[in-house]
């Protein structure tokens, strides 16, 4: 019990926490609507996949070059990202839901997860020790860990999807500002990354 009540606070907190994918699914979600973004919020489980194995087996141990080639990679993306919401919100006076690139948005998001440190961070410094300390105790509570964590975690990103779908019965001044928000977000969280990625010490 102890460890799926650590999993459900640390997933809550991941879900509320300020970051690139909180913006792009902003973005997504005023672009989509909830019902065609809500699998965004799915997007954690596509890619902590990959980096929750690969974090538990080379746990902590990975060069810090590693981290910066990331950290540069996922600047770019995101880069690229803010381009794209900075275009939409220029030209589009008001968002109509699109059913087009629904599953282009699952896999830009999950590239974009994969590419962004702070799941890396999270799975290096709290997740992956907590994990392998759950091992230890019993084999099954990794299961009850995760399934805490990945419970909120979802929980709570499907919630900010609908939250900002919802903007788009608003006014359409407002719903264009708030892609600006978001595009300037993509900036500067895709700047920051780039700043660290190359001047990192």
């Amino acid at each position: 019990m102890l460890y799926f009540l650590q999993g459900l606070t640390l997933g809550f907190s991941a879900s509320v926490s300020p970051g690139p994918f909180l913006a792009y699914l902003l973005t997504q979600s005023l672009r989509l609507g909830a019902r065609r973004a809500l699998p965004l919020a799915l997007v954690p489980l596509l890619s902590d996949g990959p980096i929750v194995s690969l974090v538990v087996i080379v746990l902590a141990q990975a060069p810090a070059a590693l981290l910066r080639g990331l950290q540069i990679a996922g600047g770019f993306f995101l880069l690229y990202l803010a381009w794209g919401a900075w275009r939409l919100a220029r030209t589009a006076p008001a968002l109509a839901v699109r059913g087009e690139g629904a599953q282009l948005n699952l896999i830009q998001g999950t590239l974009m997860n994969l590419l962004n440190p702070n799941p890396w961070l999270f799975w290096s410094v709290v997740g992956g020790p907590l994990l392998l300390e759950a091992w230890r105790a019993a084999p099954w509570l990794p299961a009850a860990f995760l399934g805490g964590f990945y419970l909120t975690l979802i929980a709570g990103t499907a919630g900010f999807i609908v939250l900002f779908a919802a903007a788009q019965r608003l006014d359409p001044r407002l719903v264009r500002g708030l892609n600006f928000i978001s595009a300037g977000a993509l900036l500067i969280f895709g700047l920051i990354q780039l700043y660290r990625g190359v001047f990192a010490a």
